[in-house]
């Protein structure tokens, strides 16, 4: 998609006008080159995007992009190639976290990202809560280096069973906590074993790690604990990575049953499972209550649980939890500290002025109550505009609905589609660690700004489906 033709030509066209500017003019407004090179709005952010990469152009928001300051670099014949054979072949991907977090074109409405809209974030309770923990006599101190005290405490006493704080690493959100679990628990080189479909951005910390993902098929309910066991058995893996509530992308939700289940098969594999619990805050209040989180009910150091508050507060709230128990907290521990020492002692602190005050559950209230009616919402929207569109399941709350489309269809067509008509998924592809069974999109109900914008995002992405 990236190298759309159009794109391309776009950004020659444009890199021979920067040629005849200087330094600090202004280019074209995107509705200008939108009208003059009859392109898409889409097609004009990536192609300004592409000389921003190249250091050619300066985006200011709200203002346009500006014409770079001339940078000298050695010269245009300067030969880096070397790099290719001293980099050797080790592979960090960032193209799908990348996709995830790049903000929608204006115009554009976001039925994708991982993040609540700015209007459901707490932001004027964070602010509150930051000038409080800026107040403090030893803020600026350096923190104990696994974490505040009482934001140890606070994550030990939200899991329940007997985990304690002294099981508990402070660690700087959830990405970071997966990067951490994968480089604790598995050397380079070795199998571990993911859901599939499965959170891409688990996908890609693995990979960084060199550890190879084997994928383990999941149903309705989630993982299949049969196939995990002899997942386990034929690659010898030590590590299952996996979301047992409200499973991204898929919705699923693992019984307390099968959550024995996988425990036991863990165990007799002698093997660990990273329990990624980031929708734990997003369950809808109408639901059934949640089966404890299997740390909960862990008695032997089996599992590593991440708890993050980046998801229901902000993007900027780089604060989760680790438990673990055993040797591994030790290589736990001494891989942050290797890594980055600690987390931001100022930030831990707005942390742990919010989560102790009554603004957070009263966040979470609102935010559960809302996230349901934006689920209703586009359900019944998608029944209406996309019946051959199935949808896997109705979720017990959560930010994502999963849907099948029609065998016929080319995913990639759909999306590329919907992009035109204004509105962004996310494509199937890149939550699966082997081949798709099939073309599927992930639809987030969280980014819009309110429940039109999904209806009308909605309708935007039938038009593209029908026109595909």
């Amino acid at each position: 998609m990236n190298d759309d033709s159009s794109i391309v030509r776009l950004a020659a066209v444009l890199r021979e006008e920067i040629g005849r500017l200087r330094p600090g003019d202004r280019l074209p407004s995107s509705r200008e080159l939108v009208r003059s090179h009859g392109v898409s709005p889409v097609t004009v952010s990536r192609a300004i995007g592409r000389l921003a990469a190249e250091g050619r152009v300066i985006t200011k928001p709200g203002s346009g992009a500006y014409v770079a300051p001339a940078v000298t670099r050695g010269g245009d014949d300067a030969d880096m190639s070397w790099q290719t054979v001293a980099l050797g072949d080790r592979v960090v991907d960032d193209s799908a976290i990348a996709s995830l977090l790049a903000r929608p074109p204006e115009g554009v409405i976001p039925l994708s990202g991982g993040y609540l809209n700015p209007a459901l974030r707490p932001s004027a309770a964070l602010s509150a809560a930051a000038s409080r923990a800026l107040r403090r006599p030893d803020v600026w101190e350096m923190p104990p280096r696994s974490g505040l005290p009482e934001l140890r405490g606070w994550f030990a006493r939200e899991l329940g069973g007997d985990v304690t704080p002294s099981d508990v690493l402070v660690v700087g959100g959830g990405q970071a906590a997966l990067t951490h679990a994968f480089r604790a628990l598995a050397a380079p080189g070795t199998p571990i074993l993911v859901e599939t479909p499965t959170y891409p951005g688990a996908r890609a910390a693995a990979l960084a790690a060199g550890l190879r993902a084997t994928a383990v098929p999941m149903d309705r309910d989630g993982v299949r604990p049969d196939l995990l066991a002899e997942a386990f058995a034929v690659t010898g893996a030590r590590v299952f990575f996996c979301q047992p509530t409200l499973h991204n992308p898929t919705g699923a939700t693992l019984s307390l049953e099968r959550r024995e289940q996988v425990l036991a098969i863990a165990r007799a594999a002698g093997a660990f499972v990273i329990e990624d619990d980031y929708a734990r805050y997003f369950a809808s209040p109408s639901a059934p209550p949640m089966p404890p989180p299997m740390v909960a009910l862990d008695a032997h150091g089996t599992v590593v649980h991440v708890n993050s508050l980046t998801k229901p507060l902000s993007p900027s709230i780089r604060v989760a939890g680790i438990v673990a128990r055993g040797p591994v907290a030790r290589r736990l521990r001494a891989n942050q500290l290797v890594e980055s020492f600690f987390v931001s002692r100022p930030l831990q602190e707005t942390a742990l002025e919010f989560v102790s005050s009554p603004a957070w559950r009263r966040h979470l209230n609102a935010v559960g109550a809302e996230l349901t009616l934006r689920r209703d919402t586009v359900t019944a929207a998608l029944a209406t505009r996309m019946p051959d569109a199935e949808i896997h399941l109705v979720p017990r709350g959560g930010l994502h609905l999963w849907l099948r489309l029609p065998a016929e269809r080319d995913e990639d067509a759909v999306v590329e589609a919907a992009r035109r008509a204004g509105v962004l998924v996310s494509p199937g592809r890149l939550y699966y660690p082997a081949e798709p069974p099939g073309p599927r999109i992930r639809i987030t109900h969280s980014a819009p700004i309110h429940t039109a914008e999904l209806v009308e995002g909605v309708r935007r992405l039938a038009t593209a489906l029908n026109g595909t």
